[in-house]
């Protein structure tokens, strides 16, 4: 067959149904493969794309090490392959820019590309490489497929890369870099978000000390102060409240005294306060505290504690706001506690809304950096995948998909397992964004599946079980039925499921086999074994041609879990269903926090389980698939700004503690270059 490709060959041989032996197809199949590698180099020697190359070396170096070891590109060159003019975004130093939502704006006609996210099945403590392979899959498509690619990841919080599980910028040669300001203060985003939430804290501590001293007269007159001339008004946000009390009046001197009460007096439980501090490192010993002690606070003693930063509720606004007008809205809603009648007060009722917004209008901006073999990467928005929904930003996303435009890719991660993170990113992200994804990528990797199959504790720090390090293909099969549920529960959204499987030395083509056969039994459309962690994007090229292959086969809808319409309860016992559960059973706590959800009017919002993320159920030490089991609700809580009740399965910790040896012993810097050293 003169003139044409091997691959053409095994087509036509296919398509005429003619019998091929086996060792024929394996030499047809290799030839194949060499003719698509060949075709790769030549496509890269001939793109004009900022191409970097990546010199790997093994053993895998540490992160830090190769991060360091590579130039990144001016970011502006990583901007002006994206087609963006010096307009439409602020440079933060060489290697990072705030991309502005206009360019959203500017792009509104054009098409989207094609929209992919990735998660994973349960983990182990030491995390599968969700972080890894999403950046590793867009080094494929970018540096080796040709094919526009932006990498949407969140922003990781201070406490991690401090603590015990250090940075988030990928691993190995598949990074976001320059990889220590990534993990460190970035371009301020979580700076502004611990501030604004310690302003709204203030202000609430401070609105209850004045309401207790003073009359609903002299309340007034400092709210609505008359000028100059003696005449009192309204400020905008004032006009608010007044709605919301059903009051149409606008001169302050219209009301009556019963008016005057009810707008000077939000008269806050302070037994029903949920709004607390927030610090972006961890430290246990401020979870919980006593604050008010000062001698001009006598009688104002309260407890309350700090959360990490990336459990505030206006990072889960940041990550869920469609534009500046959304945001504003979004922070003005959302609510801190109840009056002592039990209506809900919200931050505009406190006056602060438009503050917020002010110290948060820098953060909404997306910031660009770039992969380790110069693809781009958005960095935005970093919430907690329990409490909140723990995805990056829908302004993000919705920017690199017109961005990429039609035939390219958007990829981003959603975090924990699928049944977490992914589950949030359908039901919720994708709700009030209106996007759908044509693919979603489940990452697995041996070691899980063992520990799914029957293997011993796998406890981070601690060197793993030689059971981990042997191969086992019955316990992998046994642990299999995790994957399968996960791509069970995602195929229900009606999008195709690939399933990267993250290779490590240790594991054996037979345990590998046993994955992908497991895979593609449980209806995945794919299954891909992958070596971006050791190769980059090279070693996940296979999975980008899947990847590929899957949103190209998909224009169906996006079909939810449940719908809107139906009560909190009927809403938490869908989700419960998919983890396995045959019932929910709730606390006094949780029907009481139901009952007034629905009451005040928040019913017809998504639901956002808070969970372990180390099992489909409620206790950390089921592994496998569990089910029949009936799942527990502590308490129910609301993140009504953001929108979206949480439930809380079990005890959720939102401020991380230190271990004996943080990952801080480790970080310092080269005082002689500059560069930090020991991050990981």
């Amino acid at each position: 067959m003169v003139g044409i490709t091997t691959s053409q060959s095994l087509t036509l041989y296919l398509f005429c149904g003619l019998n091929i032996r086996p060792k024929q197809r394996k030499a047809l199949l290799k030839l194949q493969e060499k003719e698509e590698s060949l075709l790769i180099k030549k496509k890269m020697s001939t793109s004009n794309k900022t191409i970097r190359r990546l010199e790997v070396v093994s053993p895998v170096p540490a992160d830090i090490d190769i991060a360091n070891s590579v130039q990144p590109l001016h970011i502006s060159q990583i901007a002006n392959e994206l087609n963006l003019s010096p307009d439409h975004y602020d440079l933060y130093g060489k290697y990072k820019a705030k991309v502005l939502l206009s360019v959203h704006d500017e792009l509104q006609g054009s098409g989207d590309g094609y929209y992919v996210v990735v998660g994973g099945i349960t983990p182990t403590p030491l995390g599968e490489g969700k972080s890894t392979t999403t950046v590793g899959l867009c080094q494929a498509l970018g540096a080796f497929l040709e094919k526009k690619v932006v990498t949407c990841v969140r922003q990781p919080s201070q406490g991690p890369t401090f603590g015990i599980k250090g940075g988030a910028a990928g691993g190995g040669y598949s990074q976001v870099i320059p990889m220590d300001e990534f993990n460190l203060h970035l371009t301020g985003d979580i700076h502004a978000i611990t501030a604004a939430n310690n302003l709204l804290a203030a202000a609430i501590d401070t609105r209850i000390f004045h309401e207790s001293s003073q009359s609903d007269k002299a309340l007034f007159n400092r709210l609505c102060p008359p000028n100059k001339e003696g005449k009192r008004s309204f400020n905008d946000i004032m006009f608010g409240r007044l709605k919301k009390l059903g009051i149409s009046k606008t001169n302050p001197d219209d009301l009556t005294p019963e008016e005057i009460n009810r707008f000077a007096r939000l008269d806050i439980d302070p037994s029903s306060i949920t709004w607390r501090r927030v610090m972006d490192i961890n430290d246990r010993f401020l979870r919980k505290i006593t604050i008010g002690q000062g001698p001009e606070e006598k009688g104002m003693v309260r407890e309350t504690g700090f959360d990490i930063s990336v459990a505030s509720e206006i990072m889960a606004v940041l990550a869920l706001t469609t534009s500046l007008p959304d945001m504003r809205e979004r922070l003005g809603k959302m609510v801190v506690g109840n009056s002592k009648a039990g209506e809900p007060v919200t931050a505009d009722d406190l006056g602060v809304g438009g503050a917020l917004t002010v110290l948060m209008k820098d953060a909404i901006n997306p910031t660009l950096m770039q992969t380790l073999e110069g693809t781009p990467v958005l960095v935005h928005a970093g919430p907690f995948a329990n409490i909140a929904h723990g995805n990056s930003s829908i302004v993000a996303d919705k920017i690199a998909l017109k961005l990429v435009g039609p035939g390219g890719f958007v990829v981003t991660e959603a975090g924990f397992g699928a049944d977490i993170g992914l589950e949030k990113f359908m039901n919720i992200k994708c709700r009030y964004s209106g996007l759908t994804p044509q693919c979603a990528v489940i990452v697995a990797t041996i070691r899980a599946l063992k520990m799914h199959g029957g293997g011993p504790q796998v406890v981070a720090g601690k060197p793993l079980d030689q059971a981990y390090l042997t191969e086992n293909v019955a316990m992998i099969e046994a642990g299999c039925v995790n994957l399968a549920r996960h791509i069970a529960n995602t195929k229900a959204y009606g999008v195709n499921v690939v399933v990267a499987v993250n290779k490590f030395a240790t594991d054996s083509d037979a345990e590998m086999n046993a994955v992908r056969n497991a895979a593609l039994a449980a209806g995945a459309f794919d299954a891909v074994i992958c070596s971006h962690h050791a190769h980059g994007g090279k070693g996940a090229v296979d999975l980008g041609i899947a990847v590929q292959k899957a949103c190209e086969g998909v224009s169906q809808p996006l079909r939810y879990l449940y719908p809107l319409d139906i009560s909190i309860k009927e809403k938490i016992e869908a989700i419960a269903k998919s983890y396995g559960a045959v019932g929910v059973e709730y606390s006094e706590q949780a029907e009481k926090q139901i009952e007034m959800y629905s009451k005040q009017g928040f019913s017809g919002l998504p639901i956002c389980m808070a969970k372990t993320q180390y099992s489909f159920s409620h206790n950390a030490a089921e592994k496998g698939a569990p089910s029949g089991f009936v799942l527990p609700i502590r308490d129910v809580r609301g993140s009504i700004g953001a929108g979206f009740i949480y439930p809380l399965v079990g005890t959720m910790s939102t401020m991380p503690g230190l271990p004996t040896r943080p990952c801080f012993y480790d970080i310092d810097i080269d005082t002689a270059t500059g560069k930090v050293v020991g991050l990981s």
